[in-house]
């Protein structure tokens, strides 16, 4: 296997939400020529992959995850041809560029759904799912809790009602009739035609509905993502698919394919999977200094085909998803983390990294290093890497969606429109708003947060024991310190995290080690000295973090 067609298992993803990136014509909207302009800044943060949100047309009901139309780009991103420039400016400065790709549903104000909608025997009645009651499928659960009564809604013009496991301007394609199946790979492959380098498919565990089940994770839909890799694998060597789906790592393993009890055999599903469950554990470990939730959930993370990877991730354009934890410890999140009832949505908390941090630079330097060490391909989230702030009091999850924060002059240099006419309004207030936070002060400033991100993504690059290492997690004497090591054939590397405000001494058992000089590659500890027999004690400060090469 060509070891470049599993570039992804060292990659540094960069999510970007295009409406709040960068705007070129001064309508208020992000858009691709803004994104254009700022390939640069991407090169030079290290990234390698840009994973793009939507950008089809569509009603933006829900941020553009309800398309109207898959063969086109929403006017205020820009043209199809924009699209390829953006494909080829990316590719010349090594970047790679993944889409969403939403297979389980449209907008209702698809093209197809009009249709749908005008009779019982229209010829695009049978590309969505109907019922004469909602009383089908009853043991499927419903996700936004919040807003949905039901996964059913009564069309009063034909007398049925149509399934949709989102809201109800998303009504759910049906994968049974065949021409669905067909005409959403001739979609992938539209775009594939343009040179992307895969796609990032969402919610995929709810292609299919049977009786009887919770309508997730069902074999039809495994034999349909299995087919969607075999046109990316035989037409576009090389693409990856990344899954999303918010389930317990073992319900995902079955997604990467291949054999579960051998990961020396290919996977043939998903090249790439979130990780979503470590995720709330990072935080809960923080405030609590304690680092056995993360311990256990990696412990029963099983083993995946050598061709795929993990990819982790600290937040990203939605809620913090409460999911994937027990009832106590949503309480408990809760009540840590997001206080005010305006910062919890759904099943999760709508709020950036550095405010669900406290804006502390040590809690926010010691994730992301977490972040960086973990088995997986790392996900930045636009703006993270400055330590942006967020506003609750915009809808929905808007307020982990403000515009990018570039300069401290009149817009944050996102867009050359008045503020007022800003699709979303800037952060402004006196610990986040742009004036103080933005990219040009932190570029200016050696000692910033994004230098400290930038180290990491270069560190990590250079080191690719950490994509491609395995990793094994150490006992080092107390509950707050979380010790891994990531060991290859040729390198391992020992990150240590201490996620309590106080110092402690990790106690390690190197002794397979004996002889190593730790070399310290972020270059923040005293020199050390070389690892005995004897347990290896080092030392660390509040929230330090260490990766030392042995």
């Amino acid at each position: 296997m060509n070891p470049d067609t599993l570039w992804y298992k060292n990659a540094i993803f960069y999510e970007v939400h295009l409406r709040s990136f960068c705007d070129s014509n001064g309508d208020g909207k992000g858009d691709l020529p803004g994104l254009i302009s700022k390939l640069d800044y991407l090169q030079e943060l290290g990234v390698d992959c840009i994973w793009l949100l939507p950008m089809f047309p569509s009603p933006l009901k829900d941020d553009g995850y309800d398309i109207a139309d898959y063969y086109n780009i929403h006017p205020d991103y820009g043209t199809v041809d924009d699209f390829r420039t953006l494909v080829a400016e990316a590719h010349a400065r090594g970047i790679r560029v993944i889409a969403d790709l939403v297979l389980n549903h449209t907008s209702d104000q698809h093209p197809w759904f009009v249709q749908a909608r005008q009779s019982r025997d229209n010829p695009y009645r049978d590309y969505y799912v109907w019922s004469d009651t909602d009383q089908k499928y009853r043991d499927a659960r419903i996700i936004f809790l919040d807003t949905e009564p039901s996964n059913w809604t009564y069309d009063a013009a034909t007398g049925q009602y149509y399934w949709h496991r989102f809201y109800a301007s998303q009504p759910d394609l049906n994968y049974d009739n065949p021409a669905v199946a067909e005409e959403m790979i001739n979609v992938l492959r539209f775009w594939m035609d343009m040179g992307i380098d895969g796609f990032r498919a969402d919610a995929v565990p709810y292609l299919f509905e049977r009786e009887g089940t919770n309508c997730e994770n069902l074999p039809e839909t495994h034999a349909y993502l299995k087919r969607v890799r075999r046109v990316l694998d035989e037409e576009y060597p090389g693409a990856i698919l990344l899954g999303e789906a918010n389930q317990w790592p073992w319900d995902l393993r079955p997604y990467f394919g291949g054999d579960e009890n051998n990961p020396a055999v290919p996977g043939d599903e998903f090249h790439m999977a979130f990780h979503f469950p470590v995720m709330p554990r990072i935080f809960k470990a923080l405030k609590l200094e304690d680092v056995s939730d993360i311990l256990e959930i990696m412990a029963r993370t099983p083993d995946i085909p050598f061709n795929c990877q993990w990819c982790v991730f600290l937040r990203n354009h939605d809620e913090l998803t409460l999911e994937m934890v027990t009832e106590e410890d949503r309480q408990l999140m809760w009540q840590l983390y997001a206080p005010d009832p305006r910062m919890r949505l759904n099943l999760g908390i709508r709020r950036r990294l550095a405010p669900l941090l406290d804006n502390d630079r040590r809690k926010i330097e010691v994730a992301n290093s977490i972040l960086f060490t973990l088995p997986g391909a790392p996900i930045i989230y636009y703006g993270d890497e400055i330590g942006m702030g967020d506003n609750i009091w915009l809808f929905d999850r808007n307020g982990v969606r403000t515009p990018m924060q570039w300069t401290a002059g009149p817009g944050a240099g996102f867009s050359q429109a008045d503020p007022a006419d800003f699709w979303v309004p800037l952060i402004d207030d006196p610990t986040y708003g742009y004036q103080k936070v933005n990219v040009a002060a932190q570029m200016a400033d050696p000692q910033s947060l994004w230098h400290t991100i930038r180290q990491m993504v270069a560190v990590r690059k250079a080191n690719p024991v950490l994509g491609w290492g395995n990793c094994q997690f150490l006992p080092a004497g107390s509950r707050a310190v979380l010790a891994l090591l990531r060991q290859g054939q040729e390198a391992a590397v020992l990150a240590l995290h201490n996620l309590s405000g106080t110092a402690q001494t990790a106690v390690l058992p190197l002794e397979s080690f004996a002889g190593a000089q730790p070399v310290d590659l972020l270059g923040r500890a005293d020199p050390l000295p070389p690892v005995g027999t004897e347990p290896y004690r080092v030392n660390l400060r509040p929230y330090d973090y260490l990766w030392l090469k042995l």
